[in-house]
């Protein structure tokens, strides 16, 4: 299977966000920080997946 290293970094940018999002809602209120928290969660995340490359495959 090959994933290409954008839609690598989509995914874990998508889960970073939603899991920053959701421990933010818990008290049913998104302050700015929060957002700002969670913007900054999915940035990083794009970044530092974008920089691991993809393991090489074998074909054999």
């Amino acid at each position: 299977m090959r994933i290409s290293k954008m839609w690598k970094a989509v995914v874990a940018g998508a889960a970073a966000g939603a899991g920053s999002l959701s421990v933010a809602v818990t008290d049913d209120v998104v302050t700015a920080a929060e957002g700002w928290a969670a913007g900054l969660a999915v940035l990083a995340t794009l970044g530092f997946t974008w920089a691991v490359p993809n393991k090489p495959t074998t074909d054999v």
